[in-house]
């Protein structure tokens, strides 16, 4: 008997991500509580007919964050599935921005080694590899000698925090968890 193999349609409606702001964010107090309200306008289509669609749980580790709720909406015009996260989780990540950012100070100004510059989890079971954070970090520097750029950039970037000079882009106020995210808006930068 001879089986055929067919192949199924892909589902019409494709994944968006759309990242909230960093005050929607809240991040001196809990960047990952669900953000009042809901996008309505589609980002694909442009109508205003986003309806949610539920929420679902991402991992988003960091010293306060192991798994978070986070919303998602349905277009009822194109048929769109939006997720809604915080502007320090990714899409298809396990680490919040948060810990790659300690990651980050671990390894370039406390000079940690790559297995102790994995950032503390809330989770006492979970350490990053090494791998993953040398991943983070070619994410942003790929220059040889190997993260040369980066090593200065974050060495200026620890004097510019501990001597208290404000740094502000949007809503956000450049300290150490934020270093990671205003780097990926902001490169290559040259300090």
């Amino acid at each position: 008997m001879q089986r055929s193999l067919r192949w199924a349609e892909p589902p019409f409606g494709t994944i968006v991500f759309i990242s909230l702001s960093a005050a929607q964010s809240k991040l001196e107090a809990d960047w990952a509580e669900p953000a009042e309200g809901m996008i309505r306008r589609c980002p694909v289509c442009l109508r205003d007919s986003v309806v949610g669609h539920g929420r679902r749980r991402k991992q988003a580790h960091d010293e306060e964050h192991d798994w978070i709720t986070i919303r998602r909406g349905i277009c009822r015009s194109c048929g769109k599935t939006i997720t809604f996260l915080p502007a320090f989780s990714l899409p298809y990540s396990h680490y919040s921005l948060i810990a790659r950012s300690e990651a980050l100070r671990r390894f370039f100004v406390e000079g940690y080694s790559w297995e102790k510059a994995a950032p503390p989890v809330k989770d006492p079971d979970r350490i990053a590899d090494p791998s993953t954070l040398r991943r983070w970090f070619q994410a942003l520097d790929s220059s040889r000698p190997i993260f040369s750029s980066l090593r200065r950039t974050l060495q200026a970037l620890d004097h510019w925090i501990r001597g208290g000079q404000v740094l502000r882009y949007r809503d956000w106020e450049l300290s150490w968890p934020t270093v990671f995210p205003l780097l990926q808006c902001f490169w290559p930068l040259r300090i």
